[in-house]
Protein backbone atom coordinates (compact mmCIF):
# COMPACT_ATOMS: atom_id res chain seq x y z
CA UNK A 1 0.00 0.00 0.00
CA UNK A 2 1.24 3.51 -0.34
CA UNK A 3 1.37 6.46 2.11
CA UNK A 4 1.44 10.09 0.78
CA UNK A 5 2.31 12.14 3.25
CA UNK A 6 0.90 16.04 2.07
CA UNK A 7 -0.43 19.16 3.15
CA UNK A 8 -3.43 20.27 0.80
CA UNK A 9 -1.60 24.02 0.20
CA UNK A 10 1.27 22.43 -1.39
CA UNK A 11 1.24 22.60 -5.19
CA UNK A 12 4.02 19.69 -5.51
CA UNK A 13 1.53 17.47 -2.95
CA UNK A 14 -1.25 18.43 -5.34
CA UNK A 15 0.55 17.27 -8.50
CA UNK A 16 0.86 14.07 -6.98
CA UNK A 17 -2.69 13.94 -5.92
CA UNK A 18 -3.77 14.93 -9.71
CA UNK A 19 -1.84 12.03 -10.69
CA UNK A 20 -2.56 9.41 -8.61
CA UNK A 21 -6.32 10.15 -9.27
CA UNK A 22 -5.92 10.14 -12.81
CA UNK A 23 -4.64 6.60 -12.64
CA UNK A 24 -7.20 5.19 -9.91
CA UNK A 25 -4.09 4.72 -7.79
CA UNK A 26 -5.17 3.03 -4.50
CA UNK A 27 -3.02 5.08 -1.59
CA UNK A 28 -3.56 6.23 1.98
CA UNK A 29 -3.47 9.95 2.41
CA UNK A 30 -1.74 10.97 5.30
CA UNK A 31 -2.10 15.08 6.80
CA UNK A 32 0.94 16.19 8.05
CA UNK A 33 -1.37 18.65 9.78
CA UNK A 34 -2.20 15.62 12.17
CA UNK A 35 0.29 15.03 14.80
CA UNK A 36 0.65 11.48 14.29
CA UNK A 37 1.12 11.66 10.65
CA UNK A 38 3.75 14.39 11.13
CA UNK A 39 5.51 12.26 13.61
CA UNK A 40 5.84 9.22 11.55
CA UNK A 41 7.14 11.31 8.74
CA UNK A 42 10.14 12.87 10.59
CA UNK A 43 10.32 9.34 12.29
CA UNK A 44 10.83 7.94 8.60
CA UNK A 45 11.75 10.81 6.49
CA UNK A 46 13.69 12.93 8.65
CA UNK A 47 12.37 16.32 6.77
CA UNK A 48 9.59 18.62 6.95
CA UNK A 49 8.83 18.35 3.40
CA UNK A 50 6.28 16.94 1.46
CA UNK A 51 4.89 15.41 -0.69
CA UNK A 52 6.40 12.30 1.04
CA UNK A 53 5.32 8.90 0.01
CA UNK A 54 6.17 5.27 1.68
CA UNK A 55 5.74 2.44 -0.19
CA UNK A 56 4.33 -0.23 3.19
CA UNK A 57 4.96 -3.28 0.80
CA UNK A 58 8.71 -2.38 -0.29
CA UNK A 59 9.81 0.09 2.71
CA UNK A 60 10.41 2.41 -0.63
CA UNK A 61 9.83 5.59 0.86
CA UNK A 62 10.82 9.34 -0.67
CA UNK A 63 10.00 13.04 -1.90
CA UNK A 64 10.26 14.95 -4.58
CA UNK A 65 6.77 15.14 -6.53
CA UNK A 66 8.50 14.01 -10.08
CA UNK A 67 10.31 11.25 -8.13
CA UNK A 68 7.36 9.97 -6.42
CA UNK A 69 5.35 9.89 -10.37
CA UNK A 70 8.24 8.36 -11.64
CA UNK A 71 8.20 5.50 -8.98
CA UNK A 72 4.29 4.67 -8.50
CA UNK A 73 4.33 4.80 -12.32
CA UNK A 74 6.73 2.06 -12.63
CA UNK A 75 5.42 -0.03 -10.15
CA UNK A 76 1.33 0.22 -10.06
CA UNK A 77 0.54 2.18 -13.22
Amino acid sequence: MLDLYYSETCPYCMKVLNYFNSKGIDFNLKDIHISENYDTLMRVGHIPQVPFLIDTSSGHAMYDSDSIISYVESKYA
